[in-house]
């Protein structure tokens, strides 16, 4: 992992910058495993404004915290063509109640497959994978995940609708994702109950008020795989603002149901995101 950051941070240090060509908020934001979408889902969109022949790299970092526990990420991506989107996360997910940390790497990868988010009747399809590598796992194998790594596929669809709520453009993204993940993988992969890949749903539906102002909704669908605590889904509500083509920020309120048996975890999500 550490080679493979490096690698990154050298390609965007060698790369002369190019200018995006792409309208403000189509990249999205960077969600909490590093691909581009919204806060805790990933969209069929390529992160960054690099058009046609052109690239960007970005750099993002977001905060959860719910009432015990809070979860940091940190990353680096990179998007070339409005094709291709590579990105590198490092999640910290402190465990405030009960003392400790739990942290996992996330490499992934996206491609633009067919259809555009604005000008075609086809939505923007891609596909993406994100292979996650726990850096202390001890805990999840303890309580019952067989492996302390895994690699999840999506398939997302992402369309942008003119006009279509109070004359506001409506943006809509459906997810399917198969995944042996426990708590998006912080408690590792697999369990007692479940030791094969699920497919999983997930969503989002986002009005923008302005070209560079959005409102939306999420849910991300969870597997059950654990024994000893049920996993229940994720939904959020954010407002995310594109200052310009370099810089975002987005905030929300987010309810992640229980976790390793505590219920009812509920509270703010906050993001920043730098692309040039």
């Amino acid at each position: 992992m550490k080679r493979l950051i490096c690698a990154l941070v050298g390609l965007m240090l060698s790369l002369p910058a190019a200018a995006g060509s792409k309208v403000i908020a189509t990249g999205g934001s960077t969600s909490i495993e590093g691909a581009a979408g919204g806060g805790i889902v990933p969209w069929a969109v390529i992160n960054g404004y690099a058009s046609s022949g052109q690239w960007s790299v970005n750099s993002f970092t977001s905060r959860v915290g719910v009432d015990d526990f809070t979860l940091q990420n940190f990353g680096i991506g990179a998007s070339y063509n409005n094709q291709w989107e590579v990105s590198l996360t490092r999640q910290k997910f402190n465990l405030d109640t009960i003392g400790g940390d739990l942290q996992q790497d996330v490499l992934g990868l996206k491609y633009h497959i067919a259809g555009e988010l604005l000008y075609t009747s086809l939505p923007q399809i891609s596909v993406g994978l994100q292979y996650k590598k726990h850096r202390n796992s001890g805990l999840p194998l303890a309580v019952g995940a067989q492996n302390d790594s895994g690699t999840d596929v999506y398939l997302a669809a992402s369309k942008v609708y003119f006009g279509a709520v109070a004359g506001r453009n409506l943006l809509l993204n459906a997810t399917i994702r198969a995944t042996k993940a426990n708590q998006i993988g912080l408690l590792g992969f697999g369990g007692a109950n479940h030791n094969n890949y699920q497919y999983m749903f997930e969503s989002s539906a986002a009005v923008l008020l302005r070209p560079d102002l959005a409102v939306g909704i999420e849910f991300r669908q969870k597997p059950n795989n654990l024994a000893f605590a049920d996993e229940e889904h994720w939904r959020d509500i954010f407002v995310g603002w594109f200052i310009n083509q370099n810089f975002s920020v987005v905030g929300g309120y987010v309810d992640l149901g229980s976790i390793a048996g505590l219920a009812q975890q509920q509270g703010y999500y906050l993001a920043l995101e730098a692309t040039f």
